[in-house]
């Protein structure tokens, strides 16, 4: 639910590519949309 940029830096992170915060007005991801976007990335498997 999260804007492209919030996503986009929130999988690079869990992938261990921390590429900081969202700048205002965007917001970064709220807890549960960090759980079901890992469980997305861990469901694709290495790539």
């Amino acid at each position: 639910q999260g804007y492209a940029v919030s996503i986009v830096k929130a999988g690079a992170k869990l992938v261990g590519h921390d590429a900081g915060p969202v700048r205002a007005p965007l917001t970064d991801l709220k807890p549960a949309e960090m759980e079901e976007l890992n469980a997305l990335i861990k469901a694709l498997g290495p790539q």
